[in-house]
């Protein structure tokens, strides 16, 4: 591999990822308030549209890395896609600003006048372009990034390690920043709250193209899916074949790679799929003169096949982030519903709003990853013998654990919130319980997005297949919206069931007449069960840099 310049790209990488996202998480922070009283949307409107929003903004991504992979390369898609979220930051900017753009302000008793149409529309076209924008950069942002490591040396692949862990250390200050500062300046001014953050955009996007004579670029290799088609359908055409017992590199299509862009692969024969080697079998007729293929349907090369095995055995456990996030996705919601039973006060005359409590997740990762990095994971490296300390899967494991700890926590903490409430009869429901209680399960819950969300970005960025690396990163984002869908589905049959069959309903509005600790107790026996899944996962699954060797 060619020399790569490390950490002088990854200077401007960073920062601009850290101005960006500062931009784009703050533009969405407290946006539920925004919808409701700037607005005068109800809340079922309000949800729906963030509902639908957050959705599409997992899903895009799938769509923003075949692009970046097939066509236009991994540095234009981030290019473009930063100018569409800027469109989009700037026109809800303008939804703010220009009073046509919004329904006039409710005051006092005054009846509040809904959002015309074509004002709704408006807002709406922002959010798409907003959505289209991060959906192109953050599959890519990644793997752009580790791009410019050399991974086949040992100094390379402990850079990727130790990015990776600074770059999210970096979105949990974001985070926090979002959550604080961007919100208090957006309650002083809706205008010019999103005309500053339009500005850091801009910012971001400079930020990027400065650095842009320092990069390592890797060239998209054009129509990924039709190779991935290629492999199963020269595998079908020849599924009379037998593989043969004794290995003869002459029978299977092995053509050179270029070793600047590509890593080698070698042709596996213990995966459960190596019937697909099939499709490398060179059969009578199939090289013209000079070696190349005649019919790329019918003989593949050693490396498509190898590579479409790659993607194939990392869908397992890509699946067992699914339940794994319910917590992470949910945190925003029934923990907010506790908070409100309990005593919130800080001394006798300040309250902290229901909200805060999340914090404590977050300064949980911005504590605890640094000194992972700094300190514990070179001590690790040193017991276990593996330059990265813990391998990607090992962190996916305890994000596992950490989960399943997270709904214990808080089913026992909401068990003795509720019986104390009851007991005490205390008014409206509030229980005579600290509210810091709530602390544990979000230091368990800060722990298991910390390994689980650093374990599937390392495992992703480091295991897909080198031209495929986007989409392999965007499996990030779409294992997020489908937990998004699973937490939804399974908040909705416990609510249905419950109330017809229970005599119960465990997910009351007055969470003193429902029995939300059943409801962690039960997906922390989801999360178990997913644990034993992704042990079993991790006993069967051969690293791709161990298959190399």
């Amino acid at each position: 591999m060619e020399n790569k310049p490390g950490w002088r790209a990854i200077s401007y990488i960073l920062g601009n990822q850290i101005v960006e996202r500062i931009a784009t998480l703050g533009m969405m922070a407290n946006f539920m308030v925004y919808l409701l009283q700037f607005f005068n949307l109800g809340q079922v409107a309000a949800v729906n549209i963030l509902g639908a929003w957050t959705g599409v903004s997992n899903l895009i991504p799938i769509i923003g890395a075949c692009v970046a992979d097939a066509c236009l390369g991994k540095f234009k898609t981030i290019a473009i896609s930063s100018f569409g979220t800027l469109v989009g930051m700037v026109i809800l900017t303008l939804t703010a600003w220009v009073p046509q753009l919004h329904p006039p302000s409710c005051t006092g008793t005054e009846h509040c006048v809904h959002p015309t149409s074509s004002q709704l529309g408006f807002l709406i076209l922002g959010l798409g372009w907003l959505a289209l924008g991060t959906g192109g950069i953050g599959p890519c942002a990644i793997p752009f990034a580790i791009d410019q490591f050399d991974t086949t040396c040992s100094e390379g692949r402990k850079g990727v390690n130790r990015f990776l862990n600074w770059f999210y250390t970096s979105q949990t200050v974001v985070m926090l920043i979002s959550l604080t500062a961007v919100v208090y300046l957006r309650n002083k001014s809706w205008i010019l709250g999103f005309a500053i953050l339009s500005l850091l955009m801009s910012f971001s996007i400079i930020i990027f193209f400065v650095g842009a004579s320092v990069y390592v670029y890797i060239p998209p290799e054009g129509s990924i899916f039709s190779g991935i088609a290629q492999v199963f359908v020269a595998a079908y055409k020849k599924r009379q074949l037998k593989i043969p017992v004794i290995e003869d590199e002459g029978l299977y299509y092995d053509p050179p790679v270029d070793a600047k862009t590509l890593q080698k692969m070698p042709s596996t024969q213990h995966s459960c799929n190596v019937c697909l080697n099939k499709a490398a079998l060179i059969g009578d007729n199939e090289l013209d003169a000079r070696g190349s293929v005649k019919n790329p349907w019918r003989l593949c090369s050693i490396q498509q096949v190898e590579e479409v095995k790659c993607l194939i055995k990392m869908l397992p456990i890509w699946a067992s982030g699914i339940l794994c996030l319910i917590p992470i996705v949910q945190q925003g919601t029934f923990p907010v519903s506790q908070a409100l039973k309990m005593d919130r006060h800080l001394g006798a005359n300040f309250t902290l709003p229901p909200a805060t409590y999340n914090v404590v997740s977050l300064i949980t990762v911005g504590i605890f990853l640094p000194c992972f990095d700094l300190f514990m994971q070179p001590a690790l490296a040193k017991v276990t013998k593996k330059e990265e300390g813990l391998t990607s899967l090992q962190k996916i494991v305890i994000g596992d654990i950490c989960s399943v700890l997270t709904m214990l926590s808080a089913g026992l903490v909401e068990w003795r919130r509720r019986g104390v409430a009851i007991s005490h009869g205390a008014p409206e429901g509030v229980a005579p319980m600290k509210a810091m209680w709530l602390a544990p399960q979000f230091v368990f819950l800060g722990l298991c997005e910390m390994f689980t969300l650093v374990g599937h970005f390392q495992f992703y960025s480091t295991e897909s297949p080198e031209k495929m690396k986007s989409i392999g990163n965007s499996l990030q984002y779409l294992v997020l919206a489908f937990s998004i869908y699973a937490g939804t589905l399974i908040v909705n049959v416990v609510h249905r069931v419950t109330r017809k069959r229970c005599g119960i309903d465990w997910l009351n509005d007055d969470i003193n007449d429902g029995r939300l600790d059943y409801y962690y107790f039960l997906v922390a026996g989801f999360a178990a069960l997913n644990l034993f899944y992704i042990l079993l996962c991790v006993k069967c699954y051969h690293y791709k840099s161990s298959l190399s060797k």
